[in-house]
């Protein structure tokens, strides 16, 4: 077995594992984004999901050896950012970080949002 043969044997065995790993992230960040429990959460799973279809593309690109790959994982790149930075501006102005876990209100204002909020239907 000649070192290029070697080499290749490696690339291939390296880009299926790459494409398993992959695959299993992006289901993952799916049932994350699908599971929620709040908007925030949601909003880092796309962002997780546009990160791991970047790294989906270019190990296809790889694979493939076609370089057209590349700009459409730099597009995506792009998308995914401004995308990322307008969710996160809904998020502020909408004002739904009070129903995430990480949330500090001051306890007078727990007690006061507690007891003047209407239970939603």
């Amino acid at each position: 077995m000649s070192f290029l043969q070697f080499s290749e044997l490696v690339l291939d065995w390296a880009l299926s594992i790459a494409l398993v790993f992959l695959c299993l992230s992006l289901t993952l960040t799916v049932v994350r984004i699908w599971k929620g429990p709040t908007l925030p959460d949601r909003v880092l799973g796309l962002d997780v999901l546009t990160s791991s279809s970047i790294g989906l593309i270019a190990v296809i690109g790889i694979d493939t050896g076609f370089t057209l790959y590349v700009d459409i994982a730099i597009a995506l790149g792009l998308v995914g950012f401004l995308a990322t930075v307008s969710f996160a501006r809904f998020i502020m102005a909408r004002g739904d970080t009070e129903r995430s876990p990480v949330a500090v209100m001051e306890p007078e204002k727990i007690d006061e949002a507690v007891l003047t909020k209407e239970p939603q239907p």
